[in-house]
């Protein structure tokens, strides 16, 4: 970001942490972003490319066009590619990657989501070149072995034993998932299910890998102090050789429409209960998108939150309340949950829970809160302008998700325009008591449990598998 546009996004922090800005009167900002050019190679193989010279650093991310939403008959296996991709070839030993990118100083990890893989390095400028290369090698050459998945399959059976298995938190938004999403692959955990994981064979991951690690259905997103030209043309030279496939399958279920709430009740060794629910909500970028974010913010956006004040402070019935609306390509949800004392009762919690849900609903929002939770997400938006990494991100996901590059005042005025009446409005619409998904995570009946309780701060449903 040039400096003047630094100075002018950190004027906005400041004046909105200190209480200066008015709600409905965020400043405009310089937004690098815009700047963005956008590169397509013959073979399909989309490039941005944008440059700030003010940066030390490079981001370069790989975003490919496929999450556990593509899986059709095992899950779990765009996850598991994740850790594959580090594997190696037969130029490249396994884990070379990561050494020679660490070697010099540089940062490299991947994550999964429903509808994405990303891998991403920050380096130094003058390791882009060798970064391209090692990118292009492991998608053009990648050694896919019965003994490399072998081993592979023991790390990730161990990763979902600890985030899920053996996790309440992860137990709980599992569930909540296989609820609310009764036929949409959504519902289907990142990580997979341990029996579909443990039965993939190579054969079934090759030609996963050759579908959908296909230049038509990548893009490459590089932010910070480099030369864009260079850039483009060593991609061209990298990857250009590679061969587009002529089609992409993706899942064609589409949810049902829920009628009638849905519940769980699991026991696990836990000592402090977990409350979760969720309710359907638009995929992103929908119109009601901004209300939705700012109903989070106010019912679950921190300590000065509805539920967290509530439940934490006044009852003294819950460790901890958080939530937010979750955005996804094809659906989403707006969901939250409430880690109970080790002496609260978790049915105390979900009245007091759901007493704020129909608070919601029927009465508009304070202008006092209505301005915090607006100020939390404008914050967080430009916050995400200040670094390579975030910048690489930030127009990566967009083009992903839309095809184009949203302007920051874009977001912003969509947030600014918010009211109280759209607030409520949007709970009237989708917070519906027979349309939620509850699940209840307690300990077995007569039983003395021994796990000690969860920190607050629990990991959303979707959030990125970093390696």
């Amino acid at each position: 970001m040039p400096g003047c546009a630094r100075r002018a996004a950190l004027a906005v922090l400041i004046a909105f942490a200190t209480g200066a800005g008015r709600a409905g009167a965020t400043p405009d900002v310089q937004d690098p972003a815009l700047a963005t050019r956008v590169t397509t190679l013959a073979n399909g193989l989309t490039v941005l490319t944008l440059v700030d010279p003010s940066t030390p650093a490079v981001s370069f991310q790989m975003w490919v066009r496929v999450g556990s939403k593509d899986e059709a008959r095992y899950t779990g296996i765009a996850h598991l590619f994740e850790h594959m991709m580090f594997r190696g070839t037969d130029r490249l030993p396994p884990e070379s990657h990561e050494r020679l990118v660490t070697a010099r100083g540089g940062q490299v990890n991947a994550y999964t989501t429903d509808d994405v893989t990303v891998f991403h390095e920050d380096i130094a400028p003058d390791s882009l070149p060798l970064v391209i290369e090692l990118e292009a090698e492991r998608v053009a050459n990648l050694k896919i072995t019965d003994e490399v998945l072998a081993s592979e399959k023991q790390v990730v059976l161990e990763e979902r034993r600890l985030r899920s298995e053996d996790s309440p938190q992860g137990r709980a938004f599992e569930a909540l998932l296989a609820l609310a999403f009764a036929a949409h692959p959504y519902r289907v955990p990142t990580i997979g299910w341990r029996s579909d994981v443990e039965a993939v064979t190579a054969e079934i991951c090759r030609r996963f890998f050759k579908t959908y690690y296909a230049p038509n259905n990548i893009v490459i997103s590089v932010a910070g102090s480099f030369d864009a030209d260079d850039a483009l043309a060593r991609i061209r030279r990298a990857f250009g050789g590679l061969e587009r496939v002529a089609e992409i399958p993706r899942n064609p279920t589409k949810e049902i429409e829920q009628r009638g709430e849905r519940r769980e009740l699991i026991h696990l060794d836990v000592r402090s209960p977990i409350l979760a629910a969720a309710w359907h909500a638009p995929k992103t970028g929908d119109p009601d998108g901004p209300a939705l974010d700012v109903a989070s913010g106010v019912l679950s956006g921190g300590r000065s939150s509805r539920l967290y004040r509530r439940l934490v402070y006044d009852e003294q019935q819950a460790l901890a309340a958080e939530g937010a609306y979750w955005e996804l390509q094809e659906a989403g949800l707006f969901y939250a949950f409430a880690m109970v004392r080790p002496d609260g009762d978790i049915d105390r919690v979900e009245r007091g829970f759901f007493d704020e849900i129909a608070r919601l609903r029927k009465e508009p929002v304070s202008p006092a809160e209505l301005a915090r939770a607006k100020r939390q997400i404008e914050v967080d938006l430009i916050a995400r302008s200040n670094t390579a990494h975030a910048l690489a991100a930030r127009i990566a996901g967009d083009y992903v998700a839309f095809g184009r590059i949203r302007p920051l005042e874009e977001r912003l005025r969509g947030y600014r325009a918010v009211t109280a009446a759209d607030v409520q409005r949007v709970a009237r619409s989708y917070l519906i008591d027979d349309q939620r998904s509850v699940v209840h995570v307690i300990a077995p009946p007569g039983s003395t449990p021994r796990r000690a309780p969860p920190q607050p701060g629990a990991v959303p449903p979707g959030a990125p598998e970093a390696r």
